[in-house]
């Protein structure tokens, strides 16, 4: 059974699946997964013939994305994935009913590079299209990091981490007249790191009511 549900579902982030469970994700929409590595969270919307776009800055993972695709979804095209960046993507403006962007967001270099990354994820959502983001932030183990400048830390587990916290998430929700559908959530793992969830949705009013935010 274990074995069944791995390859149905891959190694999917347990916070996407429960968007799965709550009838978020239908395959009416047109998916992006930005940041997709090897594609451990799509396994289940290719096996199930989603629409699904992904991007990855690192040739290698996009090769993995494409091998797993052509493997389990004999009709997606190879160019559905893509070698780019998450600040820079080729997609036109309001692609994408709903993104994923899952342990990607903190690898940014510093602050404004970080938004950079988001407001670039909002650009090419649409119109009440949804983005769900998973990342590294502060909060609740505000004492046990150490920073190093341009809003990264040094996390307890070693890593170095762009991070933060919900006043900056609901600052940015706020700027981007994005409304949250779903409460901010964090698990601290072990005392180690902490992961927030982030999950806003766009309004319905034009692109360029807020692109110069």
């Amino acid at each position: 059974m274990v074995n069944e549900l791995r390859e149905q579902f891959g190694d999917i982030d347990i916070y996407l699946f429960d968007q799965l469970l709550k009838g978020r994700i239908t395959q009416a929409m047109r998916i992006l997964d930005a940041g997709c590595g090897s594609g451990r969270n799509i396994t289940y919307l290719l096996r199930s013939g989603y629409e699904v776009y992904a991007v990855d800055r690192s040739e290698a993972a996009i090769q993995e994305v494409r091998k797993l695709a052509s493997a389990i979804a004999p009709v997606w095209s190879t160019a559905q994935a893509r070698i780019e960046a998450v600040e820079q993507m080729s997609f036109a403006d309001e692609s994408f009913d709903f993104i994923i962007s899952s342990a990607v967001l903190h690898f940014a270099e510093h602050e404004e590079h970080f938004d950079q990354m988001v407001h670039e994820l909002w650009r090419v959502l649409k119109p009440g299209g949804r983005l769900f983001a998973r990342l590294a932030s502060s909060t609740g183990m505000e004492s046990s990091i150490q920073p190093l400048g341009d809003e990264r830390y040094l996390l307890p587990d070693g890593s170095r981490r762009f991070l933060v916290n919900d006043e900056r998430l609901l600052s940015m929700t706020a700027q981007l007249k994005g409304q949250l559908f779903e409460p901010l959530k964090t698990v601290i793992v072990a005392g180690k790191r902490c992961m927030t969830t982030w999950c806003i949705q766009k309004s319905n009013n034009e692109w360029e009511d807020i692109k110069n935010v």
